[in-house]
């Protein structure tokens, strides 16, 4: 049995994974990952999302095409994951977009990235990897996936067992010092 990892551990350890074994995820997991979703905060609680899982593998190889062409290929990888997770972006409650509208914010855009972390994390305690693709053929998943004209698709992200002996990639990111700051703003100087 996996060792249990605290937030912190979790957060520190999840990564873009783009080289997945054949191994089905368990229905199980997959429940548990939809409900991690379900329990995502939201502006004025509108959950403007919604998550299509798509695990039937002649479909996901379509959705996984629709990620890459000849031209754009770094996506490629998308066909090895065995799960693929489409999250839309729905229309918010009144109240969002009146809120939205005055302080000009995309209020289901910051919510749909709450929710498709949440997603990420869960996936990284039940040892699963994730990587979130925003490049893709957003008429062709849409037409695949049965999504309705008016609605977007705000991302996707593949699922699945990572290979063995996948590397844990040191993460390279600003220091604390560098991006963040205390009372006031003060602008990086790297």
């Amino acid at each position: 049995m996996a060792k249990e990892m605290r937030l912190s551990e979790l957060i520190s350890n999840r990564q873009s994974v783009r080289s997945y074994q054949a191994k089905p995820v368990e229905k199980d997991k997959l429940q548990l990952l939809i409900e991690s979703v379900r329990l995502a905060p939201s502006a004025s609680n509108s959950q403007p999302w919604t998550l299509i899982i798509v695990d039937e593998p002649g479909l996901k190889n379509k959705v996984a095409r629709a990620t890459y062409s000849s031209a754009v290929s770094f996506n490629r990888f998308a066909l090895e994951a065995p799960v693929i997770a489409a999250l839309t972006v729905e229309k918010p409650k009144t109240i969002t977009q009146v809120g939205g509208w005055i302080k000009q914010r995309e209020f289901p855009l910051i919510d749909m990235g709450i929710a498709a972390e949440h997603f990420c994390l869960q996936a990284a305690e039940l040892g699963l990897g994730t990587c979130m693709l925003g490049w893709f053929n957003e008429t062709r998943i849409k037409r695949l996936l049965k999504i309705p004209r008016g609605t977007r698709v705000g991302l996707l992200i593949t699922l699945g067992y990572a290979t063995e002996g996948y590397p844990l990639r040191p993460k390279i990111r600003k220091s604390a010092e560098a991006m963040s700051c205390f009372n006031c703003y003060r602008p990086s100087e790297e």
